[in-house]
């Protein structure tokens, strides 16, 4: 049986490994694809330190990487919608007996040399999108689009708030800006996130440390305060924080993942105004992608300034170290099986 390379975590000691396994072969209404580029995502540093643990994997070790493009392999039984060459981007994850199962974390991920994939769980990539910039569209881009246009169900025109400038939060600075929300405010106490905020398209990037921060999101907003936020960081305070500065009937939406609770502080005040805290998680795949794929390719939205770097899939455990501590202030970082 031909062999690959493939970085596995062990769940129960959280070890990760640069291993042979063997090369995987496409069952009935699968595919195999060679992996290109592979994004390297602060949920898989969260794996790897056991703030996360996935829910239904069935062994103790796993193949991680959820971002994922390369080209078709080889298909499967049954399989006819793909044929081998085409470039493809996977989507993050795939739904199982009516159960959202998570590629990288739940089964099997893309920082091998080959991936499976269910037949309808891809979509091809255009010849004009770099495989990298694909790679990172099923989650560094589209968790923040879906979070935008579907939990956030954002308004042109409407006064939004991103805490947290890194890499998803980034990629909603410059979605934003494409939905037509105005002003868009960044918050970050790192410097060189706030100005790489401007850079995407922030209308106003504040220290979340500012003593003076909630009367400058009120003169940006002529006093009515903020109509969305969106918490990228997954920090208990940057939330209570964001919640000081909501509009009446405004949104917090929550898509930095933490396990610690979230605290309002005066909820007669968040229930007079009608204020709403959401939850968000991922993206509708087969809607995302194709919207962002279409915006790429047709120059209203350009990632290349998010490939901070790229390494061989043998030093996947540098590029996590890289990742957790801002080595260079990365948006993304790229495996090259």
């Amino acid at each position: 049986m031909k062999q690959m390379l493939a970085a596995r975590l062990h769940i129960p000691t959280r070890t990760l490994r640069i291993e042979e396994v063997p090369k995987p072969a496409p069952g009935p209404g699968q595919v195999m694809v060679k992996v290109e580029a592979a994004g390297v995502c602060l949920s898989d540093a969260h794996l790897i330190d056991g703030t996360l643990t996935p829910l239904f994997l069935r062994d103790d070790t796993v193949t991680l990487g959820h971002e994922v493009s390369g080209t078709i392999a080889e298909t499967g039984p049954g399989v006819t919608r793909w044929t081998p060459g085409q470039r493809v981007v996977l989507y993050s994850g795939e739904v199982r007996d009516g159960v959202a199962y998570t590629r990288g974390v739940d089964y099997d991920g893309g920082w091998a040399e080959y991936a499976l994939s269910a037949e309808d769980a891809l979509i091809e990539l255009p010849a004009s999108i770099p495989f990298d910039q694909g790679a990172i569209i099923p989650d560094a881009v589209s968790t923040p689009w879906g979070a935008i246009t579907d939990t956030g169900a954002v308004k042109p025109a409407e006064a939004v708030g991103v805490w947290g400038v890194g890499g998803l939060g980034v990629h909603a600075v410059q979605l934003l800006r494409a939905v037509g929300a105005y002003p868009v405010v960044a918050v970050d106490p790192n410097p060189t996130a706030r100005e790489r905020a401007l850079a995407q398209g922030a209308d106003l990037a504040l220290d979340s440390a500012d003593p003076e921060l909630a009367e400058r999101i009120g003169r940006a907003t002529g006093g009515a305060g903020l109509a969305a936020a969106f918490d990228f960081a997954g920090v208990p305070a940057v939330r209570e924080q964001a919640l000081t500065v909501l509009a009446p009937k405004g949104r917090l939406v929550l898509v930095g993942l933490t396990d610690k609770p979230l605290a309002i502080a005066d909820g007669t005040r968040f229930s007079y105004l009608q204020q709403r805290v959401l939850g968000h998680y991922g993206s509708d795949m087969p809607v995302a992608l194709p919207q962002l794929l279409a915006l790429v390719q047709g120059g209203r939205l350009d990632f290349s300034g998010s490939i901070s770097g790229e390494l061989p899939l043998a030093e996947a455990a540098e590029a996590v170290r890289r990742l957790e501590n801002k080595t260079g202030d990365p948006i993304r970082l790229i495996l090259r099986p």
